[in-house]
C-alpha cells in the first residue's frame, strides 16, 4: 500500500484498502453540508445514506445466518467504547467476504451503536447493490470521509487495511495477514484523536476459500481476482459465489490503541505511523493465531 506520498491523499487510501486494479475513484460524498461540515440527515436517511430501518431489517433478516450459520462468538467486547468515535481495524478473508456483515451486526445488536464501514467506492456504481450497500452503513473509503465520522460526528468506524489482498488469498495463504497498506488508517486515527480498536478474526477465511484464480481474466474484466472457491464444488458455480460456508466465526477484541500525539496536524511523522501500522498488524497475527491454536474444528470451533 521511494518515498511515500502523503497518507492523507485519496490515492494513498485507495491504495491501502483495495489495490489500484479496483479502478475506482475515491471521492467524499457529495452531501448538502451542515453547520459543522457534517452531511445532512434526511429524514430516515443519513447524510451518508445509512438507513437506521434498513439496518433493522437487515439485523433481523441476518440474525438466524449470525447465530446458526457462523455461531458467531464475541470476546472481548468490553474494549469497545460506548461513546465517542473509534476506528475499529480487521483482517480480511473470503473470496466474498463475511466477516464485514457479521461485524457490524455484532457491534450494532450487541452494543447498540451503528457501525460505518469504509471499503472501496466501486460498490456505489452497482444498480440496487450501491444503494443497499449505502442504506445499510457503507461509506466510500476516503480521508475527508473518515475523518468527519470519527472526529466531526463521533462514530465507530471498521475498515479492512488488508483490503482485497487479503480477501483475494488463496486456501493455503489462509491467516496470513497481508500488508496492512503503508498506515493510512493509523494517520487518520491519529489527526481524528480517536483510538484504534483491533479485531482478531477467526473463521472468515474458511467461508469462501479459493483454490484457483484466473489473473488474465480479472485483468481483462478490470477487477481485483476471478476466483474459484471450495463452496462451488458444493453449491455450483453461482451459488458458490452467494452461499458461505458455515464455519465457525471468533472474533476477539485487543485493547484499544491510542496515539500519543496531537490530533489536527497536517503531517505525522512516517516512522511513527509504520511503526503502529505493523504493532497493529502483528497484534492482529497473534490474537488469530492464537485463537487457531485453541480450535478443535472449522466447524464447531
Amino acid at each position: 500500500m521511494a518515498d511515500a506520498p502523503d497518507e492523507t491523499d485519496t490515492a494513498a487510501w485507495a491504495d491501502m484498502l483495495n489495490p489500484p486494479s479496483c479502478g475506482a475513484d475515491l471521492v467524499p460524498l457529495e452531501a448538502p453540508a451542515g453547520a459543522q461540515g457534517r452531511p445532512e440527515r434526511r429524514g430516515d436517511v443519513d447524510g451518508w445514506g445509512r438507513s437506521e430501518r434498513m439496518r433493522a431489517l437487515a439485523r433481523r433478516l441476518y440474525q438466524p445466518v449470525y447465530d446458526t450459520w457462523f455461531r458467531v462468538e464475541w470476546e472481548g467486547l468490553e474494549h469497545i467504547p460506548r461513546e465517542g468515535g473509534a476506528l475499529l481495524v480487521a483482517n480480511h478473508g473470503g473470496a466474498i467476504p463475511s466477516d464485514a456483515p457479521v461485524i457490524m451486526h455484532g457491534i450494532e445488536s450487541e452494543l447498540g451503536r451503528p457501525l460505518y464501514g469504509l471499503a472501496d467506492n466501486l460498490f456505489r456504481s452497482v444498480p440496487v447493490i450501491g444503494t443497499l450497500w449505502s442504506r445499510t452503513g457503507g461509506v466510500p473509503a476516503n480521508p475527508d470521509n473518515a475523518y468527519r465520522l470519527l472526529h466531526d460526528e463521533q462514530q465507530l468506524v471498521l475498515v479492512f487495511p488488508e483490503g482485497t489482498k487479503g480477501t483475494g488469498k488463496h486456501l493455503r495463504e489462509r491467516y496470513q495477514l497481508q500488508r496492512f497498506g503503508r498506515g493510512g488508517f493509523v494517520e487518520i486515527a491519529m489527526r481524528s484523536g480517536v483510538p484504534i480498536v483491533p479485531l482478531a478474526i477467526m473463521g472468515n477465511d474458511e467461508t469462501m476459500p479459493i483454490v484457483w484464480k484466473s489473473p488474465r481474466l480479472a485483468k481483462a474484466i478490470g477487477v481485483p481476482y476471478v476466483p474459484v472457491t471450495a463452496n462451488m464444488f458444493l453449491f455450483g458455480p453461482l451459488l458458490g459465489l452467494i452461499v458461505p460456508l458455515p464455519a465457525k466465526i471468533r472474533i476477539r477484541v485487543l485493547p484499544p490503541v491510542t496515539f500519543d500525539v496531537a490530533s489536527n496536524q497536517e503531517h505525522y511523522e512516517r516512522a511513527l505511523i509504520l511503526e503502529h501500522a505493523e504493532a497493529i498488524r502483528a497484534s492482529i497475527q497473534h490474537g488469530v493465531h492464537d485463537m487457531l491454536r485453541q480450535r478443535k474444528s472449522v466447524w464447531r470451533g
